[in-house]
């Protein structure tokens, strides 16, 4: 691969640009890092190799996986209604890697603008087909606030099942955990419209916060701040292929 090439890749322009940010002297590699100055040179980088633009260090990657702390109040889409957008909190080449079709790295499912926490995003659309798709029960876990005491009842008519107005078989979490007076712990393994408020209030309840602390084997770390990301392990991208592969609830419950 030549290295305008693998800047286009990551998402730094068009393949001009590209060759251009070479040509301008903005891009080095190497320990210590070198000006990079032919932009057709071949270059051979292996998955999180670090190479320099303007000074900013990138870690190359053949596939983008990462993980945001949603923060309330932003919508998860390329054109937000009225909130802003989760992909203003991403640097620019994580918007523009070339996809072949929308640009950039996109969400597995979407959280509401009101709802916090873990949100996947990669590039990755055959992974993204199998988190998102309900036939793997990739399983979610939401930390959920309520208006009104949270009591072994309430727990009992989630855990029997209740039935939403557009469907009439009742729908069940995978598992269901009090926290405190007023939360629970609720893991889902589907993702239908707005699923947890509705669950909670056809149970007699309603939803004040909802954060969603893992999805299937990854879960949020203490440490990301809201509004923060942080690219995937290669371990933890694993374990999300091994989960959307199974066929239970297993890799993350409350």
């Amino acid at each position: 691969m030549r290295w305008e090439d693998v800047l286009y890749t990551q998402g730094f322009g068009s393949r001009r640009q590209c060759r251009a940010l070479v040509l301008a002297g903005a891009v080095a590699a190497g320990d210590p890092p070198q000006a990079v100055t032919d932009p057709a040179a071949p270059v051979a980088l292996a998955p999180g190799d670090v190479f320099w633009v303007h000074g900013q260090g990138w870690p190359y990657q053949p596939k983008a996986y990462l993980m945001l702390h949603k923060p309330a109040g932003t919508e998860c889409s390329q054109r937000p209604s009225a909130w802003p957008s989760v992909y203003t909190l991403l640097p620019a080449p994580l918007r523009l890697r070339p996809t072949g079709g929308t640009p950039g790295v996109q969400a597995v499912g979407r959280l509401d603008q009101d709802t916090t926490g873990l949100l996947l995003l990669t590039d990755d659309g055959a992974l993204i087909h199998r988190l998102a798709s309900p036939r793997h029960h990739v399983p979610k876990v939401y930390e959920v606030t309520c208006v009104h005491p949270v009591d072994e009842a309430l727990c009992a008519r989630l855990r029997a099942g209740v039935v939403l107005r557009d469907d009439p078989q009742a729908v069940r979490p995978a598992a269901v955990q009090p926290l405190d007076a007023h939360r629970l712990c609720l893991t889902l393994t589907e993702g239908r419209y707005h699923q947890v408020k509705r669950m909670v209030a056809a149970a007699g309840n309603r939803v004040r916060q909802l954060h969603r602390s893992a999805f299937g084997p990854v879960r949020l770390p203490d440490d990301l701040p809201p509004g923060q990301w942080r690219w995937l392990y290669p371990d933890e991208v694993a374990r999300l292929w091994a989960a959307a592969g199974r066929h239970d609830a297993s890799a993350a419950v409350c």
